[in-house]
């Protein structure tokens, strides 16, 4: 071969270039199931039916029976013709028909198919096709959760019998300021959509102690969701305390004041989380609880302090002025919202495929939070809130949204 072949040879070899980094190959991701799994015998779920859940407004407690989904459980509500609220797993314990399709009376719910009456707490009192009403009728009960009534909200225990807690009260709503009353609200105010969001409860617990999320989600990214002074970007510390995790923004804004906002992720789900629109400063307005329905979804009920009615209705996020349901596909995909961010993580995201950052440090203080009540249990401890005393004092909270002058901030 002579010298110019050979250069021409050379010329011709074409350099083969690898790509790096693609998705083949990749393995499925997958999800914690000791922090998001709710049902029965799980570790979260077992964690879970240690407290009080809200399960429904009073007015969902009528004579009308209504399903209700918690933990994974299927239940029906029903309220007695004494008043009385009642909670009962929805197949007859005679044959199995579903009390959805029940008749409540003035002593409990009796079932389509054969008339078995059970009152409130599951006993059975009437056995219409048996002798004398049924004569062995005392041995036979429904299964059935244990329910009561506060701040507007029908709230069920379901866990160990011998483990009932005193159903806690929050300072946050029992000391009203002149002229405030307590509204409840059922729509999920704080998920950014409709009223059962289909995704694991866990993406939004983990959401309120994520202040980053709020300039670029709801500030930058979309607009302005709730008010200028969100926008600012904060400098943030978190700490554990006793009852969860608490998130400390402070924001420097143009006038030279200080917006100092705290807020928490408190057991057993509660959102501590003042009012992003910043009518006023000062104390926390409301409480937030996260019920989770399922793995795959949940619902926020709320119950605040205001000073005009549906004034909790008026907190929810707007684009443009219009809410979730206002809006088309399209603006959901050019102005997206918690919902969004949430729900497009999957019905239960993958923690395996996270690449958390500095300003994750307060989901990673949350996650060892809940672990850490989860090992109490294991131990055959009591988890952190829960209170059996009746003359407990109400549950406070130093959440809320703060104006100071420079210098003043701590």
């Amino acid at each position: 071969m002579n010298p110019s072949t050979a250069e021409t040879a050379e010329k011709k070899v074409i350099p083969i270039t690898v790509d790096t980094g693609t998705a083949y190959g990749r393995k499925p991701g997958v999800h914690n199931p000791l922090l998001t799994e709710v049902g029965p015998g799980t570790p979260m779920g077992e964690l879970l039916r240690r407290y009080w859940h809200p399960i429904g407004l009073c007015a969902d407690a009528n004579d009308t029976p209504r399903q209700v989904r918690v933990l994974g459980e299927d239940l029906i509500l029903f309220r007695d013709g004494t008043g009385r609220p009642g909670l009962v797993h929805p197949n007859c314990a005679h044959r199995g028909a579903s009390l959805y399709y029940g008749k409540v009376e003035e002593h409990g719910i009796r079932c389509c198919y054969h008339g078995w009456l059970f009152d409130v707490e599951g006993h059975c009192v009437e056995q219409p096709c048996e002798a004398e009403m049924g004569k062995s009728r005392g041995r036979v009960r429904q299964p059935w959760y244990p329910v009561q009534e506060l701040y507007g909200l029908i709230w069920a225990y379901m866990g160990p019998p011998e483990k009932k807690p005193v159903l806690p009260r929050y300072d946050a709503l029992e000391r009203l300021d002149e002229g405030e009353f307590l509204e409840t609200n059922d729509a999920s105010i704080g998920g950014g959509g409709p009223q059962v969001i289909p995704c694991n409860w866990l993406q939004h617990y983990e959401n309120l102690v994520d202040p980053f999320h709020v300039v670029v989600l709801h500030s930058t990214f979309s607009g302005t969701q709730f008010v200028e002074q969100m926008a600012a970007m904060p400098v943030v510390t978190w700490d554990t305390v006793e009852l969860g995790v608490r998130t400390t923004s402070i924001r420097h804004l143009p006038d030279g004041k200080v917006f100092r906002r705290v807020s928490q992720a408190g057991v057993p789900t509660l959102r501590v989380i003042p009012s992003p629109r910043v009518g006023k400063y000062g104390r926390l307005e409301s409480l937030g609880w996260v019920l989770p329905i399922d793995d795959h979804s949940f619902r926020i009920y709320v119950v605040g302090r205001v000073s005009s009615e549906g004034e909790l209705t008026r907190m929810r996020s707007r684009m443009n002025g219009r809410l979730w349901e206002e809006l088309t596909e399209a603006e959901h995909q050019r102005m997206p919202g918690d919902y969004e961010a949430m729900v497009s993580q999957g019905a239960i995201a993958k923690h395996s495929e996270e690449h958390l950052a500095t300003s994750d440090r307060g989901i990673v203080m949350l996650r060892r939070y809940l672990k850490a009540q989860l090992e109490r249990i294991e131990r055959g401890e009591d988890p952190a809130g829960v209170s059996f005393d009746p003359d407990a004092p109400a549950v406070e909270f130093d959440a809320g949204n703060w104006l100071e002058e420079p210098g003043t901030s701590s």
